[in-house]
């Protein structure tokens, strides 16, 4: 549990300026494994700190995903 607490606050902290295409996908796969990794922890305690966690990785995700895309979405 640890050890997956401390990979998530690391992608956390990666720069998403300046990756290639190819390093934008494989960041998108890793935050979605690392997402539902989390999930099933938070399911057995419902931790609110893994949620937290979850909202941050979900939101980098998003802005990953959004530039893979190539535009602005509202949402």
């Amino acid at each position: 549990m640890k050890d997956l607490i401390e990979k998530a606050l690391e992608f956390d902290k990666r720069k998403v300026s300046k990756m290639t295409t190819s390093d934008r996908v494989s960041a998108s796969r890793e935050a979605k494994s690392l997402i539902l990794s989390i999930n099933e922890l938070y399911k057995k305690n419902k931790d609110p700190y893994l949620m937290h966690i979850m909202k941050l990785l979900t939101k980098k995700k998003h802005k990953i995903e959004r530039r893979l895309k190539g535009g602005l979405s509202i949402t």
